[in-house]
């Protein structure tokens, strides 16, 4: 599709700092403790948490828990069908999944979870675009229910979460500064960017990449006050689901 039908028009005819229709619908599995669908336009990931006692053995005997997340993509998630990744990982995966993982984690007490290990599967029902953002999203969602199972089965005293957490994509398409980009921009996209924040406005990674074009630094921080600004509304979308703030 030519970059100037882009430009014309956004899917849904949103505006260039709106995000896609997003879907926050908790409690989708029957055996996780805590589990997400979450959507954003077309793009689904299925998000469960699990927590098992103890935790990997270099981290025995420290009084602290552990947060570690999956990431895949399911065969018919892609319009070519994408291969299982049976036995050897593809480095995507990895790399997102770390991301994910490294991002929950910023928001959890250690020492309140105890030697609990808490993970976090993340499977990409339909990709259009952001999965890794998504997927942040919804997993935090999937966190907060699990642990709150947790502290309601009495396995620890209350709930070790410190704040929220959620990320969403941004960059520069034909000269364009857009939030939350589907695949059919992020393809064209000239600047390609992802942000994982707080609910306190505090950063915790930034991802970003001169696809086409260098950009200055008067881009990269109106590109961050968009990715900010998406990230405000998805942690209240979380809120509004979990009722953690209330």
């Amino acid at each position: 599709m030519a970059i100037d039908s882009i430009k014309a028009q956004r899917s849904g005819d949103r505006a260039e700092d709106a995000l896609r229709p997003v879907t926050l619908t908790r409690n989708v599995m029957k055996n996780a403790l805590g589990s997400c669908l979450v959507e954003f336009g077309d793009t689904r990931v299925l998000c469960a948490a699990t927590i098992e006692d103890g935790v990997p053995g270099w981290r025995k005997a420290s009084r602290q828990g552990w947060v570690t997340a999956e990431y895949a993509m399911l065969p018919a998630s892609t319009n070519r069908r994408t291969k299982r990744e049976v036995g050897q990982r593809k480095g995507r995966s990895q790399e997102i999944e770390r991301l994910i993982g490294r991002s929950l984690r910023t928001v959890v007490n250690m020492r309140a979870l105890g030697e609990s290990t808490v993970t976090v599967d993340c499977d990409v029902l339909q990709a259009d675009g952001g999965t890794r953002t998504a997927s942040i999203t919804g997993a935090w969602v999937a966190l907060h229910d699990a642990l709150m199972t947790w502290v309601e089965a009495g396995k620890i005293p209350r709930l070790p979460l410190t704040g929220q957490v959620a990320a969403v994509s941004m960059g520069m398409v034909d000269g364009r500064l857009l939030l939350d980009l589907d695949y059919r921009e992020d393809s064209h996209a000239e600047v390609d960017m992802n942000l994982v924040g707080t609910e306190s406005g505090e950063l915790i990674e930034i991802q970003g990449t001169g696809e086409r074009t260098p950009f200055s630094r008067d881009r990269l921080n109106t590109l961050l006050d968009l990715g900010q600004k998406g990230i405000a509304e998805l942690i209240d979308l979380q809120n509004q689901v979990t009722g953690f703030r209330e």
